[in-house]
């Protein structure tokens, strides 16, 4: 799954990586270490302009909240619950089939975070000494450093409690969609150690759909919405892409936000992981 990930990559970078033409800096959102559920966040999203005569897709960075909310919903409260999409059933799901078809987007981010419960925790629950086990948190991150662009959905909700011409009368939310994690092992240059997972599998079995540069333009593309051809982006991106390092426990408190929070430990805080 994408629970927790981090995205502190300016919005004039983000624009010029992603050939954005279009980004309002009243949207612009600060470096985010620590990105949660119903936050704001960054998105690459192309629809025409908003009273615009020219009707064509223009490609935007926009701030949308994340969780989303379908148009369909009687109230947002479901919100938090609807941040991930599995790439399996995306298409056919109620709640995100209408997004797949026509609002695709891409969510930039330096990172995503996973915990893993170590071996002693598991002992200490089982033998009933520990109710809520530690976990030791992951930070999973391309290898070369770039930024990874996550596949994910955006929708529209209108808030029947006020009236149309209330700034908050709409919602724009999104949803991250994810895959099964690779089980290949970590290449060796690699900042997994001993102890530790060997591959993302061994962290989660669920890991963000991540879409190479080569599929952005067909993912975004409004116009496409040709169900099994959308289908066929989804597979998962080439192994050996990611690495990842153990991080503080700090991460783990959302109230905590700082570029510290991806600082690689030399090895996990619990040294009997595995």
């Amino acid at each position: 799954m994408c629970g927790r990930y981090a995205a502190s990559r300016r919005p004039e970078d983000l624009a010029g990586l992603f050939e954005v033409e279009k980004w309002e800096p009243e949207e612009t959102l600060a470096p985010d270490w620590n990105v949660a559920p119903t936050k704001s966040v960054h998105v690459v999203l192309e629809r025409p302009l908003k009273d615009a005569a020219d009707r064509r897709p223009v490609r935007q960075l926009r701030a949308l909240r994340w969780g989303l909310v379908p148009s369909w919903a009687r109230n947002p409260e479901g919100a938090a619950r609807m941040i991930n999409a599995r790439a399996e059933t995306v298409h056919e799901k109620p709640s995100f089939r209408s997004a797949f078809a026509s609002r695709r987007c891409l969510l930039p981010a330096d990172g995503y975070y996973e915990w893993v419960t170590g071996a002693q925790e598991r002992e200490l629950e089982e033998q009933g000494r520990r109710k809520r086990t530690r976990k030791q948190p992951y930070f999973v991150t391309p290898v070369d450093g770039s930024v990874m662009a996550m596949a994910g959905l955006y929708e529209f909700w209108r808030d029947p409690t006020l009236p149309p011409d209330h700034p908050q009368a709409w919602w724009a939310t999104c949803s991250v969609i994810t895959t099964e994690a690779h089980s290949e092992p970590f290449a060796a240059t690699g900042a997994a150690k001993e102890p530790g997972p060997r591959s993302l599998a061994e962290i989660h079995p669920r890991m963000p759909l991540l879409l190479t540069p080569d599929r952005w333009s067909a993912w975004l593309d409004p116009a496409n919405t040709d169900v099994e051809a959308l289908r066929g982006l989804l597979e998962p991106p080439p192994a050996g892409l990611l690495r990842a390092h153990p991080v503080a426990t700090a991460v783990s408190d959302v109230r905590n936000n700082g570029p510290e929070l991806l600082t690689e430990l030399p090895a996990p805080e619990e040294a009997t992981l595995f």
